[in-house]
């Protein structure tokens, strides 16, 4: 039985042996054939992939170059935009602060001639308040003696307009 099972190992090592090279061997002519048809049909249609994997590269790398520029002028552009905003910022700011210091004059301003206002007033008051006692207490003077000071006034207020009148003339 020793026997039979060696018989048997060794008959069938040789038949696999041979099978293998035969189908790299099939195999091996099947590449070689695809590869002389596409060479062959590469030199008839006139059609080969590297000088338009070559073209195609050099149009991306073209591409490329004008949106990296594209890209650096915008840059570039929104930088000068930025600066300008900046600066139009700082002379709003100026303008406010101008602004700000004026109203506050103003108001400094308005304080000042608010307590003017009530001085004069608080003053008027205490000439009419003045007034009016000066006129009560003519009233309770004898009457001979306001109408004594009325005839006065009136004698005054004519001499007065009679000399205007000889200077004039």
């Amino acid at each position: 039985m020793i026997e039979l099972a060696r018989d048997t190992q060794a008959d069938s090592i040789p038949r696999i042996g041979t099978q293998p090279i035969a189908l790299a061997a099939a195999t091996l002519l099947v590449i070689l054939a695809g590869v002389a048809s596409m060479a062959l049909w590469r030199a008839y249609s006139g059609a080969s992939p590297e000088p338009d994997r070559a073209a195609s590269t050099r149009l991306l790398q073209a591409r490329t170059a004008q949106a990296s520029e594209q890209l650096v002028e915008k840059t570039k552009g929104l930088e000068a935009t930025q600066q300008e905003s900046i600066d139009q910022l700082q002379m709003v700011q100026d303008q406010l602060q101008t602004v700000r210091r004026l109203l506050a004059s103003q108001q400094a301003d308005t304080r000042r001639l608010s307590e003017q206002v009530s001085t004069l007033t608080e003053s008027i008051d205490h000439l009419r308040q003045s007034y009016a006692s000066t006129q009560a207490s003519e009233q309770s003077s004898p009457p001979a003696t306001r109408n004594r000071s009325v005839r006065t006034r009136a004698h005054a207020s004519r001499s007065v307009h009679q000399r205007h009148g000889k200077s004039r003339g």
